[in-house]
């Protein structure tokens, strides 16, 4: 049975930490994409358990009356616990080197091996049409696990927020950007 996985990377945020509130545009951003995803019939939701991410997905949530489940292997992925001034260039070169490993942080392989448990455990499920939400660097290394030409550059493309529909079935996917 062919799955369809919505990608969501979570609306404008006021920060990085955990418990970031998005903004007033990423209130506004959350309320679009709840109309945008209206049509969409949905049997999950399952969300990194990240302030943004829940707020992203939640009036959507409240429209449809489904519950958001958080999992923390949704989170995203720690680069490093040391601030580096060039980490713009440590990140571009976590996706040329997967299992390249900063102090403090995991390797791109790690946190994409977590993305892509809740991705097997979705397509292994009941479930048809599941929401994902979650974070750009993460949500980037799934992308390259299904598309290895989804890098770097395409993340530096993404946007707050940003959609990308994953259809899986038991041999075969396909992925594509929703808007």
């Amino acid at each position: 049975m062919k799955k369809n996985i919505y990608l969501i990377r979570h609306c404008q945020a006021k920060g990085q930490e955990a418990d970031a509130e998005l903004t007033e545009l990423g209130c506004k951003q959350a309320k679009k994409l709840a109309d945008i995803l209206a049509d969409i019939p949905v049997d999950r939701i399952i969300s990194s358990p990240f302030f943004r991410a829940i707020q992203s997905i939640k009036p959507y949530a409240e429209k449809k009356k489904l519950p958001i489940q958080a999992d923390n292997r949704l989170s995203e992925r720690v680069l490093s616990s040391v601030s580096y001034i060039d980490w713009l260039e440590k990140l571009e070169a976590s996706f040329s080197d997967i299992e390249l490993k900063f102090i403090g942080g995991e390797s791109s392989r790690e946190a994409m091996n977590r993305i892509v448990q809740v991705v097997d455990e979705v397509r292994k499920s009941k479930d048809k049409n599941v929401i994902i939400v979650t974070h750009g660097n993460i949500m980037s290394l799934l992308l390259n696990y299904y598309d290895k030409s989804f890098g770097f550059k395409q993340w530096e493309k993404l946007s707050n927020p940003d959609l990308f529909l994953l259809q899986v079935s038991e041999r075969e996917y396909h992925v594509e950007r929703f808007f």
